[in-house]
């Protein structure tokens, strides 16, 4: 059985058991799609009363917002099983039957639990990425499609790797510290507005760090066909999704020392 076979099954067995009970999905994703759509109204009020800010419309915030939510919600339905780890995993024991199974552990992670209410948010972003084109004019042709999903695939890539660094703290904390949301969802807040916003040392950590301007801000500009405010040169802008490959593969090297480090629990 191959890695994307079993990947799968894991699917089907996940999305059927939610389907049996059809209307907790439904509102589940319903209080997904409600649940952040306060931000971009509180968004609209703000460009409504005082129009642009340094020079940025209400459509480029929505267009950071919806390209960057998109992300975030691809990334939460892949990465339950390593957001979970600490409480369900660790604490339990139940890391140590995975372990004794024939498949690599963060696959089997990676197929734990696909969760439909995501949908809301993925919904919701899209939808944004809508409002965002009609309010700038914005033609989408092939290259500006491609580099959406590249993207995309950048933003999914780097929030799956903060899961994944989440996961390996518990290996020595035994629960996933909550200060990770922090820069899961404050990250997905700091990421809904351009950079040249926020101080200096802020954007430092956003850019070299946790990557997440990368994976929004650069891109969407290029996408925006807008210059850098803070001087990247054009060629850039639509390279640097790349950075949140790069993270996600810094983030399983360092899965793979907290895995050799791990000890059972012994029972």
């Amino acid at each position: 059985m191959t890695a994307l076979f079993l990947l799968t099954r894991y699917f089907s067995a996940s999305i059927r058991g939610q389907l049996q009970y059809p209307t907790s999905t439904i509102l589940l994703a319903a209080g997904q799609f409600f649940s952040t759509i306060i931000d971009i109204a509180a968004a609209w009020a703000l460009f409504a009363r005082f129009g642009p800010v340094q020079g940025w419309t209400f459509g480029d915030i929505a267009m950071f917002f919806g390209m960057i939510s998109v992300s975030f919600a691809i990334a939460d339905f892949l990465s339950r099983g390593f957001d979970m780890f600490g409480a369900h995993f660790i604490k339990t024991g139940d890391f140590d039957r995975i372990l004794l199974r024939p498949r690599s552990a963060a696959l089997q992670l990676v197929g734990y639990d696909f969760r439909l209410a995501r949908i809301g948010r993925l919904l919701q972003g899209l939808i944004v990425i809508g409002l965002a084109t009609a309010s700038l004019s914005l033609e989408w042709d092939a290259a500006k499609v491609a580099l959406a999903l590249w993207t995309v695939a950048g933003g999914v890539a780097l929030f799956v790797g903060l899961m994944v660094f989440q996961a390996v703290l518990a290996f020595w904390t035994v629960e996933s510290l909550e200060v990770m949301n922090v820069l899961t969802y404050g990250g997905v807040q700091a990421a809904q507005f351009p950079l040249s916003l926020y101080a200096p040392w802020f954007r430092n950590l956003l850019i070299f760090i946790v990557p997440l301007g990368c994976v929004a801000y650069f891109p969407v500009l290029a996408i925006l066909d807008k210059p850098d405010p803070l001087g990247a040169p054009a060629w850039l802008l639509p390279l640097t999704p790349a950075a949140g490959l790069l993270f996600l593969a810094i983030s399983f090297l360092a899965w793979k020392f907290g895995v050799s480090k791990y000890t059972s629990t012994g029972s």
